[in-house]
């Protein structure tokens, strides 16, 4: 690891500040912010990541959970995930987040891991982590050992000719079903993202994974009110059962009224370049018969386009399966 300069700023505009002097937002950057660590600091220690300044944020007022106006909640960007996923109001309306952060990591690790840097966790992939291979995330103009590497955990969908990473989130998915707003401050003031409008898929830049600019800084994310009479889950299928990323998940959100779906939203994880909100799967669901031959019609819709690499074609029938049953699930909850 390098050496590097450490601050702590106790304001929001002192760390934008901070934060603006740095020349890009991805790998490299000049100056990075840093909260729980637990992305960050290994990525330092791997020499992935290895930033001039380090922005401490802890300081910063960014940890409440209030209730948002008009309804909904606000989630502060410095929020534990074990906090979140324990708070009353979110395993009260919003289940399939607090099933999410509970699959996800260990419990010592969902301790210090935050909203805001779970937004940002970058992936799992075992060639960008190590830089003795080629990596268009991390270098870009290298290549991509993943696409005749080992593969197996990686992405099938939103993928490009020069990056199949999947992103590695448990929340991020649940965030997308719910519909999540991701609240930015910066140089530029205050922005509203719609959390699909925030991940970019790699196509040629794939060192390019949001739309945030130097400088900016998450302060919340917004939950939208929850829809009387929905029910959520969020399933998760892993190598193994505890301390795993997932080969692939499904974030349910549904309503069923007289055996016939009213609102459906699905987003799919393990198999996206980006948390995969799958449009085309509440089409399918979308006024139709709550039953198996339904959801099996919405898996086939959401995973039509999947392009498995040489070692995981299985996560394209792994995937519908686990979707199926989230579907199943959220149905027999209702």
């Amino acid at each position: 690891m390098q050496t590097f300069q450490y601050s702590r700023p106790t304001t929001v505009d002192q760390a934008i500040q901070a934060g603006a002097r740095s020349k890009t937002v991805q790998q490299n950057a000049d100056v990075r912010f840093a909260a729980g660590g637990t992305t960050l600091i290994d990525l330092m220690k791997l020499d992935v990541e290895h930033p001039d300044q380090l922005v401490d944020i802890n300081a910063l007022p960014l940890a409440r959970i209030e209730t948002a106006p008009g309804g909904g909640l606000v989630l502060g960007a410095l929020a534990r995930n074990s906090t979140v996923a324990h708070h009353p109001a979110v395993q009260r309306d919003y289940p399939v987040l607090t099933e999410a952060l509970l699959s996800g990591a260990s419990p010592q690790l969902r301790n210090m891991a935050t909203t805001a840097g779970n937004l940002l966790q970058r992936t799992r992939c075992m060639y960008f982590r190590d830089t003795a291979h080629a990596c268009n995330k991390r270098e870009p103009g290298t290549g991509c050992s993943a696409i005749g590497g080992h593969n197996r955990t990686l992405a099938i969908l939103g993928t490009s000719k020069d990056c199949i990473a999947s992103n590695p989130s448990d929340q991020n998915v649940a965030l997308t079903a719910l519909e999540a707003t991701i609240q930015v401050q910066g140089v530029r003031g205050k922005r509203s993202i719609p959390i699909q409008e925030f991940y970019l898929k790699p196509g040629a830049t794939p060192n390019r994974e949001h739309v945030l600019e130097p400088g900016d800084l998450i302060v919340s994310v917004t939950l939208p009110p929850p829809i009387a009479g929905a029910r959520s889950h969020y399933l998760k299928l892993r190598d193994r059962a505890a301390y795993e990323f997932a080969l692939a998940s499904a974030a349910i959100v549904l309503k069923v009224n007289g055996g016939r779906i009213e609102h459906a939203r699905v987003a799919l994880g393990g198999v996206g370049t980006v948390p995969w909100r799958s449009h085309e799967a509440e089409r399918e669901l979308q006024g139709h018969a709550a039953n198996t031959t339904t959801f099996r019609r919405a898996a086939e819709a959401a995973l039509k386009d999947a392009q498995p690499a040489s070692e995981n074609g299985f996560k394209v029938e792994l995937a519908k399966r686990c979707m199926v049953r989230a579907l199943t699930v959220s149905t027999q909850s209702a």
